[in-house]
């Protein structure tokens, strides 16, 4: 009969990992959202969000004075401005912004 040799899992399995011949590759990490909160900091965006906001304060004046006729005629006037000062500024928004 043969003799048998046992062995230990330290020695098969070395507990120290080698090196590995091949170094890893640096990559490079890109965002695929390079959005900055800063960016809305731009004075085009916050003129045309002051007079927004300016349109609706003056409104809210003259409701409270009573003058209900006005009101209504710059909420009719806002009904098409509004929206297309928003869209307007978010095209011009995404159309300066710098990736």
């Amino acid at each position: 009969m043969r003799k048998t040799k046992g062995f230990t899992f330290q020695k098969i399995f070395p507990l120290s990992p080698k090196t590995s011949l091949t170094r890893p590759r640096p990559f490079r990490a890109y965002s695929f959202v390079p959005f900055s909160p800063f960016a809305m900091l731009d004075p085009t965006i916050l003129i045309l969000g002051g007079i927004v906001l300016g349109v609706a304060i003056i409104e809210r004046i003259l409701e409270r004075w009573g003058v209900i006729d006005l009101v209504d005629q710059f909420a009719k006037v806002m009904r098409l401005i509004l929206p297309v000062a928003f869209y307007s500024a978010l095209i011009y928004f995404f159309a300066t912004f710098i990736f």
